[in-house]
């Protein structure tokens, strides 16, 4: 107890230091600390998103969400062979790749049902900071000491599997305009000499270990004021932003389209599944209790991401899905777009996070959308917080300070965001997602306690890049086991991200 008081202290000291130069601590390690620790006295559970959310640039823009209320109203699908929670991009990649894999194995008609809480995609999906860049070899050294050099690799190999999929179907569906999508250098900061040497370490490693690195560039702090304004050495690679609800509501419509007699895809908002249950139906093995009425199905895909102990309350506390909330903001430069670049950024470890938006005209100055500052929002970093109807003042004042403080003179200091709001995202204790059919282990269960339940969730902050792949993997669960095949995992995927591995 002696140790852990110290390092609370250490974090505070540390906390006003870097507060007054950089006004964001480098503290990572710390925010994942937490998860040592047992679960707050206060209910963890996460419960149903709340109804009164901040406001969101991504969905609360005029026209952005044109699929807000749909299914909300009307009659309530009352049987479906695959029930879906969650709308965000989990959700709906998973039906996609439902609909894809029956259809290549001439199965149907099938029909899904995807249900959400609130209005569509307006969890995580809906709230994030719009990246959609995978990571080159950061924690590399970390990965591959836990869970050695090939499976390391392939958590990286996931999330470019994923980001080259997006960018595919993108490309394929002539969508680069309809989700803004901006393809450009992500450039990485390195704030302290503890980074960059870290940064080598990760590189080095991950170079050896085969991992494909051609693409990163490495840039003293001279080349980055020279080119970005910034004078901190960095290292940069290719990376890509959207708009990602727009993105989600293209990708559902076009799995809608893709064929409707066999595949019938159909969504209800605000319509949260309040509990399940075994179905007194014979030929389902699930009732999924709503406001609106019951619906029986034989499979169900949690894509709930930080509410998933809602329903599943053992993946509460931290060793399974914990609450954690982020805050996000969209705040204008004060030199055109020009002068800021097309790059999107990382810094502090990957904490802060931002990229300008695209522009009508070159001398437009853009409007950037920042995140990240939840490390200065001690002692429990917003962890087993799950409630984004509200922002976080210390960390709003933490991202009005940060731009200023790292491009003087590109933005004002004292400036007022535009917009400003929380999401909420699913953090574990290794940083990974849990993917598979639902487990638990203890007294008094079976293997047959959740038979046909599958989740995809916990993706500790970087869904954009792991979800679609995520959810491909368990969709082809489902779609194996309907098809009466074995399944097999992908080349690319992680083996420690399975539920059946983590009992």
């Amino acid at each position: 107890m002696a140790c852990s008081n110290q390092r609370s202290f250490l974090i505070l000291i540390l906390l006003c230091f870097f507060t007054t130069t950089l006004s964001v601590p480098v503290l990572e390690e710390a925010a994942q600390a937490v998860f040592n620790l047992p679960a707050p006295k206060f209910d963890s559970y996460s419960g149903l998103p709340v109804v009164n959310s901040t406001r969101s640039f991504w969905i609360d823009t005029p026209g952005a969400n044109p699929l807000a209320k749909e299914g909300s109203d009307g009659e309530l699908s009352v049987d479906a062979d695959v029930c879906i929670i969650g709308s965000g991009i989990t959700g709906v990649s998973a039906a996609y790749h439902l609909a894809k894999g029956l259809d290549a194995r001439g199965r149907g008609p099938s029909k899904t049902v995807i249900l959400e809480a609130r209005d569509f995609c307006s969890g995580a999906t809906g709230r994030n900071g719009g990246h959609l860049t995978p990571v080159h070899f950061k924690k590399f050294v970390e990965r591959e000491k836990r869970f050695g050099r090939v499976e390391a690799g392939k958590t990286y190999a996931l999330e470019h599997h994923t980001t080259l999929e997006l960018l595919k179907i993108i490309n394929a569906e002539d969508w680069q305009d309809m989700v803004d999508l901006v393809s450009a250098e992500h450039v990485n900061l390195l704030v302290t000499e503890t980074e960059v040497e870290q940064a080598k370490l990760d590189f080095n490693a991950a170079s050896e270990a085969g991992l494909y690195l051609k693409e990163v560039e490495w840039l003293s702090g001279k080349q980055v004021q020279t080119t970005y304004g910034a004078s901190f050495p960095a290292f940069i690679h290719p990376g890509n932003n959207i708009w990602p609800l727009k993105f989600v509501t293209q990708l559902l419509k076009l799995t809608q389209r893709l064929d409707p007699s066999k595949f019938d895809l159909r969504l209800h908002t605000n319509t949260p599944v309040t509990s399940m249950s075994p179905s007194s139906s014979q030929s389902r093995r699930w009732s999924l209790s709503t406001h609106r009425g019951d619906i029986q199905c034989s499979y169900v895909l949690h894509a709930t991401n930080a509410y998933t102990s809602y329903l599943l309350p053992h993946l509460h506390g931290p060793n399974g899905i914990v609450p954690t909330r982020g805050q996000v903001m969209a705040i204008r430069a004060t030199v055109p777009a020009t002068n800021i670049t097309k790059a999107s950024w990382g810094g502090n470890q990957g904490s802060e996070y931002w990229f300008p938006r695209p522009v009508e005209y070159p001398e437009d100055h853009p409007l950037i959308i920042l995140g990240g500052g939840r490390d200065a929002s001690g002692p429990t970093y917003e962890t087993y917080v799950a409630d984004d109807s509200t922002v976080n003042k210390v960390v709003g004042r933490v991202l009005r300070n940060f731009l200023p403080g790292m491009f003087p003179g590109k933005y004002e200091k004292g400036r007022e965001p535009e917009m400003e709001w929380t999401g909420i995202m699913g953090y574990t204790k290794i940083g990974d997602p849990f993917v598979g059919p639902v487990v638990q282990v203890g007294l008094n269960t079976s293997a047959d306690d959740f038979k046909g339940q599958y989740i995809s969730a916990g993706y500790t902050g970087h869904g954009m890049t792991r979800a679609f792949g995520c959810a491909e993997t368990v969709a082809g669960m489902i779609v194996a086991e309907i098809a009466g095949e074995a399944w097999t995992a992908p080349e690319w995927f992680p083996r420690h991200f399975l539920t059946t591995e983590r009992l």
